[in-house]
């Protein structure tokens, strides 16, 4: 599912291009959840909701497109901006709030189905890896979640075991399960969540992964062995 968001202050706008997004998702068997604001200031107050895409008016009375992204984007880096607008020359304020593209008026659906593309491409890219940084005793490291082969907790310690070396940062083994939740890691004990991208073989209750061997605990085994199973298309 994509989380869309349509900011624009003028109802005939705002319809249209509700219902472009509709086309879209009927043409391509898509899911979206769409949300609606008349306003700048509406999304901006709105603190709870989290988008993919934000498609952005840039002209509107009481707080423009514009101004509204800039306070977006400092809350949520990864979101991604779309503008309409019927003024070229905003492109350029746009990329300062890394706006992926934009719309202008007219609108007229094969422009809108193609940036709708772009973006829908670019929300899945950062969907299939996650960049973070945690803290090491040297200072910072910058991680990718394409390259953990598991991560293991131990003495209230997240390890990162990857082809770099194993990294270490405090934390807890639900946080990590929820924040990797969207990116192929599966629990499988009480210790440790798999990169199923990792696995190639699994062994009565033992996982292979990147030359290590896990136990796969009875409790998680039945979830975990369905999730490998879903990930590869295929069945151990």
């Amino acid at each position: 599912m994509y989380r869309i968001a349509v900011v624009e202050d003028e109802e005939q706008y705002r319809d249209e291009v509700c219902q472009y997004i509709q086309k879209y998702e009927e043409e391509h068997k898509l899911e979206f959840l769409v949300t609606t604001y008349a306003d700048g200031q509406e999304i901006v107050d709105d603190t709870e909701a989290r988008y993919d895409i934000i498609f952005f008016d840039i002209e509107m009375a009481q707080l423009n497109g514009m101004d509204a992204a800039k306070v977006i984007r400092g809350r949520d880096a990864d979101v991604v901006m779309v503008f309409i607008t019927n003024m070229a020359q905003y492109a350029i304020e746009g990329y300062e709030v890394g706006a992926l593209d934009f719309v202008l008026k007219p609108i007229d659906y094969y422009g809108f189905a193609f940036r709708l593309e772009r973006a829908i491409g670019r929300v899945q890219g950062k969907r299939d890896n996650l960049e973070f940084a945690i803290n090491t005793q040297g200072g910072m490291k910058k991680l990718n979640s394409n390259d953990i082969y598991y991560i293991e907790i131990e003495n209230r310690f997240l390890h990162y075991h990857t082809a770099e070396g194993e990294f270490a940062q405090r934390g807890t083994l639900q946080s990590a399960e929820e924040m990797f939740k969207d990116y192929h890691f599966v629990k499988c004990n009480h210790w440790y969540l798999v990169n199923l991208k990792y696995v190639t073989e699994i062994e009565d209750n033992v996982v292979h992964v990147a030359g290590a061997q896990l136990e796969i605990s009875r409790r998680n085994r039945a979830h975990f062995l369905k999730e490998v199973t879903d990930y590869i298309g295929g069945g151990f």
